[in-house]
């Protein structure tokens, strides 16, 4: 192999041994910065016998969605003791996190796509798929209401019933628009593919009405304002996606618009990016205001109407009207209103099925004492009940119970407002794609190991009934999360207080995005922005990872080895394990 180059090396020892996509490791010279992912499995692994059930009747399982809680459990789902339907408004996963990429064309939309059936087309379970959407769950009589999404003039019902005997439910969530007037009409959102193709097509819309020769100058300042509502990861990631795609493309195609175009970011809050560590909130916004996006923070929205947006200044409570061409908005998501039914429907353990499962004598009343043979079930039951307790430094539920009331003897309504003061200060897991697809994997580890758990139950204590829960409770393992900022630099921040901002960060976003796509054919590269950077970067720069530098002359090729089918034919994914 002495004739081939360091790629063509390295890229025959990767498809040789397949062993090898088990571990990324991406060195950032200029971060200093150093990191593993590993394909390992955080759940139990088992053999599974075809015969073993072959003639036991296969238990119906239904799952409502393909995003990455959906996808995650049937990527994950081993024993073949089942029979799968999957109902979906889509047939493909997307991978979503890159979903602002595509609206400026670094990333071409059929790159972050998979069928679904193409996902699962290994497995041994029985699969069927079914392109609907869900609007109504019976969950006593285990039957899903289902309509048909198809616009055809087929002769009877669109609408249908699926029988089940469990149900998964991974729909996902609905963008929130807090009720706020004209929002649904005149905004757009980035959730799905089609939102991300049709804010693409509304930009260049905007710049091709602007240059209209019958347009005034006012107007075309109104139509070349852009405006994202919401400073979370999302709408920060595409305001520096927008903002580049128009100073490295549209400047180029309509040179005498450039300097009408503006970027307003909206915040209802006094910092963007509020979630993530306090050195990449002030990073980040040094760098919009140097790159001239507008960032008004503190800023609420009540109305959107066809061409202004009215804001409400926090502070002052000053009203603001501003003049837009597009509008996104991405202040966050909210529960769809079939789940919503659906848990009324079901109920939850309440707080009185606790006291009555501690007072076993029936009296009425506890002494701080009775818990002590039931406090560790309640913090396993309930993760949130132990961080809860880790956070204020109490050794134990006890501890609690006695600062909330300052007694040793509690009625059902002392009981209840303390578990409120848990309640309150308790915090949802975050709603992004990491803790969805960890939460698929841990469920479809439930139902590998369903049957050995049905005999041997080894989850917490069961308030309601008897007997005891047959798994452990979900528990998030946080891996780090990114944040894109545009020209070419991003800031990640990983467990441990590691931050990294910068050049070498962008790098990682990179390498740990490309190692986390469904399969190979989905893995489409702009040549064009990825040559431009290579020819432009420092050696340090261009090559994080240590690599030879191959020098401006040679970017091409390089650029070629890198997106040669053939060298990445055996990137898979693991969404059990990543970071978004």
């Amino acid at each position: 192999m002495s004739g081939y180059s360091f790629y063509q090396k390295a890229s025959r020892a990767y498809q040789s041994h397949p062993y090898l996509y088990k571990l990324l490791v991406v060195c950032t010279v200029s971060g200093g910065g150093f990191l593993g992912f590993s394909n390992s499995r955080p759940f139990h692994q088992t053999a599974y016998s075809d015969a073993h059930h072959g003639d036991i009747k296969k238990k119906k399982v239904v799952v409502l969605g393909t995003g990455w809680a959906g996808t995650s459990f049937l990527k994950n789902l081993k024993d073949p003791a089942y029979d799968v339907q999957v109902v979906s408004p889509r047939n493909y996963f997307a991978f979503t996190p890159l979903l602002p990429s595509v609206t400026n064309g670094t990333v071409e939309a059929r790159s972050i796509v998979e069928p679904i059936r193409n996902i699962v087309r290994k497995k041994k379970f029985n699969f069927q798929f079914k392109e609907a959407e869900c609007y109504r769950i019976d969950p006593q009589n285990k039957r899903v209401y289902c309509r048909s999404i198809q616009d055809n003039n087929l002769v009877g019902s669109e609408e249908f019933t699926v029988e089940y005997d469990y149900l998964v439910i991974a729909m996902g969530a609905r963008s929130n628009t807090f009720n706020t007037p004209g929002v649904v009409e005149h905004a757009h959102f980035l959730k799905e593919i089609e939102d991300a193709q049709r804010i693409r097509r509304t930009v260049i819309d905007c710049f091709e009405r602007a240059s209209l020769p019958t347009i005034s100058e006012e107007e075309r300042k109104r139509i070349l304002h852009f405006v994202v509502v919401g400073g979370g990861p999302t709408g920060v990631e595409f305001a520096a996606e927008l903002h580049d795609f128009v100073i490295d493309d549209l400047a180029k195609l309509y040179p005498t618009l450039k300097d009408y175009v503006k970027i307003t970011l909206l915040e209802a809050a006094d910092h963007i990016l509020n979630m993530f560590d306090k050195r990449i909130t002030v990073f980040a916004e040094e760098k919009f205001r140097r790159d001239g996006i507008d960032l008004k923070t503190g800023s609420m929205v009540t109305k959107v109407n066809d061409k202004e947006i009215s804001t409400k200044e926090r502070t002052t409570g000053q009203n603001v009207s501003i003049p837009y061409g597009m509008v996104v908005w991405s202040t966050g998501i909210g529960t769809r209103p079939v789940i919503m039914d659906f848990m009324k429907q079901i109920g939850q353990e309440d707080i009185a099925a606790i006291f009555s499962k501690a007072d076993k004598n029936n009296t009425g009343r506890l002494k701080v004492e009775d818990f002590k043979e039931v406090i560790n079930d309640i913090c396993e039951r309930y993760p949130q009940v132990e961080i809860y307790l880790k956070k204020k430094q109490l050794k134990n539920f006890v501890d609690l119970l006695k600062n909330s009331q300052g007694d040793d003897e509690l009625d059902i309504d002392k009981f209840k407002a303390a578990l409120s003061e848990v309640d309150l200060q308790t915090k949802n897991l975050p709603a992004t794609a990491q803790v969805a697809a960890q939460q698929g994997a841990y469920l479809a580890d439930c139902f590998n190991r369903m049957e050995i758990c049905e005999k041997y139950p080894e989850g917490p204590l069961r308030f309601r009934g008897t007997g005891r829960h047959r798994f452990h409770p979900f528990r998030y393992k946080h891996l780090g999360q990114f944040a894109p900022l545009g020209g070419e630099q991003a800031a990640s921040q990983l467990p441990g207080d590691w931050v990294s901002i910068g050049h070498s960060s962008q790098w990682l976003w990179y390498s740990v995005y490309a190692r986390l796509l469904i399969s190979s054919f989905a893995l489409h590269i702009d040549q064009d922005t990825l040559a431009e950077t290579l020819r432009n970067r420092t050696p340090k720069e261009a090559n994080p990872v240590g690599l030879p530098y191959l020098g401006a002359g040679n970017s091409d090729k390089l650029l070629e080895t890198l997106t040669s089918h053939n060298h990445i034919q055996n990137l898979t994914t693991n969404i059990d394990s990543f970071s978004v």
